[in-house]
């Protein structure tokens, strides 16, 4: 029995610890009410799922046990799939999948506005960080490494 109890107890620790590894990602609803409770810094990533490197950072940067802490502790963190059809409400508008009713793979209105760039097309992973007032201070349009990544939110 005393053998049970102390593998449960292993296991249970292990799984906490594990999910205390993970971003705690929100969407732009949760944001604007978060900003309205603390003002803090916004990390805004756009993937969309046939992105290799969107992938690869998934599996190493975001696992990155000190960019996992950041985020969670210094920064809002919001992820958003940028072909995403669900309308999002932020700020009193709502923003739609405009390009979905006339191309498979179409670009959400957010990610447009917000990481669009003026001579070069859209292209992912999308990696953006704010500051308190929401203005942007980086804006990256690559794969980040975890190394790359802990830079970029030290900046």
């Amino acid at each position: 029995m005393k053998r049970i109890l102390l593998i449960f107890l292993l296991l249970f620790s292990y799984t906490t610890r594990a999910q205390q590894e993970e971003i705690q990602w929100i969407g732009f609803e949760e944001l604007e009410d978060s900003l309205k409770i603390e003002s803090k810094p916004v990390v805004i990533y756009f993937y969309t799922d046939w992105c290799v490197y969107c992938k690869k950072m998934e599996k190493n940067a975001f696992k990155d046990r000190q960019v996992v802490q950041w985020l969670n502790q210094e920064f809002y963190a919001v992820k958003m799939n940028a072909e995403s059809t669900e309308p999002v409400v932020f700020e009193g508008q709502t923003f739609l999948n405009e390009q979905a009713r006339v191309q498979r793979n179409g670009i959400h209105q957010i990610p447009l506005l917000l990481a669009g760039r003026k001579d070069k097309p859209i292209s992912f992973p999308v990696v953006m960080v704010l500051d308190e007032n929401f203005k942007v201070r980086i804006k990256s349009h690559e794969y980040l490494t975890s190394e790359k990544m802990r830079r970029l939110l030290k900046s």
